[in-house]
């Protein structure tokens, strides 16, 4: 078996139900050796956010000195992406390896009343068995979908949980209320483990209280953020953060987005959570934890002339956060946007927010079946009075946008994963 072998291995022969619940899981693990229960997990849901807030603890706690694995999903390019071990990827080989392994259970499972495991739950178990085999200190985990019945949900015991920024997404599996969604996402919350909330609605505010509550698990939440910005510019943001949990002067985030600095607080506060678990973190390392923080496809900089911007959001509350973000570096300056979205998705709404940012806007294709046509797209962008320009290879919209961009102007990617992970490859970053 070979790379390509084990991709479609993967990818080929899933369940074509999935029923709600963790069985299935159970199952895989156990035939597996239940390597999850061997590590120490730092367990993170949310609707936005997460990723970064995923990347940034890892970093802090790689600048301690600690052997770190980090599962995240989805990926832009190659699925190595989702199976790092101190920001390096799991090797081509070493995933050959592993998938033959799991792929003697899964054909096993077949014939077995849950049947074979769905492609996700093929991916976590893998990650579980090369982190457990890599004698990882620590696994940030990043929730796939929800988070109640979420594959990553096996975990019993994690160090600590996070539950990010939560809004409106895959309503169809969640629940159409932010009291539904953040449900099913506090299902992470485990008994006596301390649970940490990003700043929220009193809605979610309420639902992941009364959880923790129940399951006696330690709550962190603050309303007062105590965030204090001293620069802000597409170099970087340095700010300063004081509050009842977290005291920390000059923090230098490499990352973008007007949002980030919260995602920042959201993570310094798991930081105090780990610290009072007795896990050691210096006040210096998690300063330069975070500055050495990167993240792939969130207002990620590919260009510098023309400037192209490409941004992963992809529902309503990340374009939401994308078009402060324009607001907030390119004030005054003239906006492009590459747009394609899914069809499943809330694309009304998100095209409602974007549109009062840009001034020109190339509309495309995702490489999805789930990808919502050209054609429909560009109706639904007929009653705004905007400049729309139709190209369906994603490839040549970029070309367009370049050639119809001013000299000074900037260049934003967004609505889809799928898209911008193809735009980072036409881009050969």
């Amino acid at each position: 078996m070979n790379y390509e072998d084990a991709v479609f291995y993967i990818e080929n022969g899933s369940v074509s139900t999935e029923k709600p619940g963790l069985k299935r899981m159970e199952q895989l693990l156990e035939k597996l050796g239940n390597p999850h229960k061997n590590l120490n997990i730092i367990h993170i849901a949310g609707t936005n956010g997460k990723g970064s807030s995923c990347s940034m603890i890892s970093n802090i706690l790689i600048e301690e000195g600690y052997k770190v694995g980090l599962y995240t999903s989805p990926h832009l390019d190659k699925y190595n992406e989702r199976f790092i071990i101190n920001n390096e990827c799991i090797s081509d080989e070493k995933f050959v390896y592993y998938t033959l392994k799991i792929k003697s259970v899964c054909d096993e499972m077949t014939k077995c009343e849950y049947g074979r495991p769905t492609v996700f739950e093929i991916l976590t178990a893998l990650g579980f068995c090369y982190f457990n085999d890599e004698n990882v200190d620590f696994v940030v985990l990043e929730v796939g979908l929800g988070g109640r019945f979420d594959a990553t949900n096996i975990v019993e015991k994690p160090v600590v949980c996070g539950i990010a920024s939560i809004s409106f997404d895959h309503t169809a599996y969640l629940g159409n209320t932010l009291s539904e969604i953040a449900f099913e996402k506090s299902g992470i919350i485990k008994k006596d483990c301390p649970v940490v909330l990003y700043s929220q609605s009193d809605e979610v505010y309420n639902v992941v209280k009364n959880i923790a509550f129940d399951r006696n698990a330690p709550f962190y939440y603050t309303e007062d953020i105590g965030i204090n910005i001293k620069s802000e510019n597409i170099e970087g943001t340095v700010f300063s953060v004081k509050n009842k949990y977290c005291d920390y002067e000059n923090i230098k985030l490499n990352l973008l987005g007007e949002y980030q600095p919260y995602n920042c607080v959201f993570v310094l506060t798991m930081c105090k959570a780990l610290k009072d678990r007795g896990i050691k973190l210096s006040y210096e390392n998690i300063i330069k934890g975070l500055e050495n923080t990167k993240w792939n496809g969130r207002m990620e900089i590919c260009s510098e002339n023309p400037l192209i911007i490409i941004d992963g959001a992809h529902n309503a509350g990340g374009i939401d956060m994308l078009s402060k973000s324009i607001k907030r570096y390119f004030e005054n300056k003239n906006i492009t946007l590459v747009l394609g979205v899914l069809g499943d998705k809330e694309y009304k709404k998100m095209i409602e927010l974007i549109m009062p940012v840009v001034h020109k806007v190339v509309i495309t294709e995702p490489e999805s079946i789930r990808k919502l046509n050209i054609e429909k797209l560009s109706e639904t962008l007929s009653g705004y009075n905007k400049s729309v320009f139709k190209e369906k290879s994603i490839k040549k919209a970029v070309e367009l946008a370049k050639s119809i961009t001013e000299e000074n102007g900037v260049i934003i990617c967004s609505g889809s994963l799928y898209m911008v992970g193809e735009i980072r490859k036409i881009l050969k970053l």
